[in-house]
């Protein structure tokens, strides 16, 4: 199983008969589809890091919606096909391409799967690149 990381924030701490009951607060785009699909009483090794008041927020950016609109975007199609990484100039490529780029099995992994976020914001780099050499399409 990968590695899940997300930012949350501790909401309650109870003690019942079984331990404690840590209750954590996360946002929307952060909770990992991992932990989502994972059933109720499955067990996890935790590893907690204090962010301090002074550090930055994480911006929270929906790759999900992100790659939706990517891959219906005709530039965006283009642009693989342009750069050989697709055959064809389709939807179902580019949507394709971002599962085996990505090494995903599904868009809902971009947003709780930390490699797949990482090679996901490379792709998109590299994509924004391209378009800024270009004419407008």
């Amino acid at each position: 199983m990968n590695a899940l990381q997300f930012e949350a924030v501790k909401v309650a701490l109870k003690q019942d008969k079984t331990g404690f009951v840590l209750t954590l607060n996360i946002h929307p785009d952060e909770l990992p589809e991992e932990l989502i699909r994972d059933y109720v009483g499955s067990r996890y090794g935790v590893a907690m890091v204090r962010i301090e008041d002074d550090e930055t927020a994480r911006k929270y950016d929906n790759r999900v919606k992100q790659s939706g609109i990517l891959c219906r975007s005709r530039e965006f199609q283009y642009w693989l096909h342009e750069t050989g990484k697709t055959e064809t100039i389709t939807e179902e490529d580019a949507v394709e391409y971002i599962y085996r780029a990505c090494g995903i099995r599904s868009r809902s992994e971009l947003n709780g799967n930390i490699a797949a976020k990482e090679k996901f914001d490379s792709m998109v780099s590299e994509y924004d690149e391209w378009r800024q050499d270009q004419e407008p399409f």
